[in-house]
C-alpha cells in the first residue's frame, strides 16, 4: 500500500481547482468515460453529477472542505468532508477512472477519516449512497462502514443531481465509528 500512497499530495481545494474537479467528478460517475472505472452511475443516472457552482459551494462552506489528492501535479481524486457536530459527513468521493481498482480509494478514505478525527475530534463518519449501488456499498462495508437501513429520497426532478433512468432510487445512510 505504501507504493500507492507514494507521490500523493493531500490538500484543500481552491477556486482555481473547480474546473478540474468538476471534470474529475463527472468522469468518475457519468457518461461513457466513467465506464472505464467501476464507480460509474451511467446505468442509473444520466445528466450531470455536479457543476462548478456545486463544487465551489463545498469549497466555500463553513465546516466543510474538499480534500484534493494530487499525483505528479495532477488532481487524481477528491472527497468532501463536512463537520456536523459529533460526526463528519463524507461525500463527493471521486477517483480518476483510469486509477480505480488499484487500491487508491482505500488510501484516500483512510486519510479522510484520519483528518476528520484529528481536525474535528469526531467519532463517526457518515455518508449516503444510492441504495441500488450494491458493489459500492460492499466496498464501503469492507472499509468498516455499516448499512443503517435509513433512507432518504432521491431528488427526482432536480437535474443538478442527474436525470434518473429508474424510479427506485434513494439514498441509504452508512456509518463508521472512528477509533
Amino acid at each position: 500500500m505504501d507504493t500507492l500512497a507514494t507521490g500523493l499530495t493531500f490538500r484543500d481545494a481552491t477556486d482555481g481547482d473547480v474546473d478540474e474537479l468538476v471534470a474529475l467528478i463527472e468522469s468518475a460517475y457519468r457518461g461513457e468515460a466513467s465506464r472505464a472505472g467501476w464507480t460509474t452511475e451511467a446505468d442509473i443516472l444520466a445528466g450531470q453529477r455536479t457543476d462548478p457552482e456545486g463544487v465551489r459551494a463545498v469549497i466555500k462552506a463553513a465546516d466543510s472542505r474538499l480534500l484534493t489528492v494530487e499525483r505528479e501535479g495532477r488532481i487524481v481524486a477528491c472527497c468532501q468532508l463536512e463537520h456536523r457536530g459529533d460526526h463528519a459527513y463524507f461525500g463527493m468521493f471521486s477517483v480518476s477512472p483510469a486509477l480505480q481498482g488499484a487500491g487508491l480509494g482505500k488510501v484516500i478514505i483512510a486519510e479522510a477519516e484520519r483528518q476528520a478525527r484529528e481536525t474535528w475530534g469526531v467519532t463517526e463518519m457518515r455518508m449516503t449512497v444510492i441504495s441500488v449501488r450494491d458493489d459500492l456499498i460492499a466496498w464501503y462495508e469492507r472499509r468498516g462502514y455499516r448499512r443503517t437501513g435509513r433512507m432518504t429520497p432521491f431528488p427526482y426532478g432536480d437535474e443538478r443531481f442527474g436525470i434518473p433512468l429508474r424510479d427506485d432510487l434513494q439514498f441509504e445512510l452508512l456509518v463508521k465509528k472512528l477509533g
